[in-house]
């Protein structure tokens, strides 16, 4: 098991909402960022936009879950 950062997709998640004369950037209730000017757009740590797609950075669990087992060979118990 090992934890990797990958690029999740959110596009069709992510809602722009007109505010204080500024478009901001919303996945679900959080706050994302702002669009400064055609696609460009000033984003939170975590938050990425590349090729038309809007994508949050996260830690991913990849691998198979290992289990430790420890076996007492002396009285037969595992």
């Amino acid at each position: 098991m090992t934890i990797q950062k990958q690029q999740l997709d959110i596009t069709d998640r992510v809602v722009g909402k007109f505010g204080d004369g500024q478009l901001n950037l919303y996945l679900e209730k959080e706050r994302i960022g702002q669009m400064v000017s055609e696609n460009n757009y000033d984003l939170k740590a975590g938050y990425e936009f590349n090729n038309n797609r809007f994508y949050q950075v996260a830690d991913v669990v990849t691998g198979p879950d290992q289990k430790y087992v420890d076996c007492d060979y002396e009285n037969g118990w595992c």
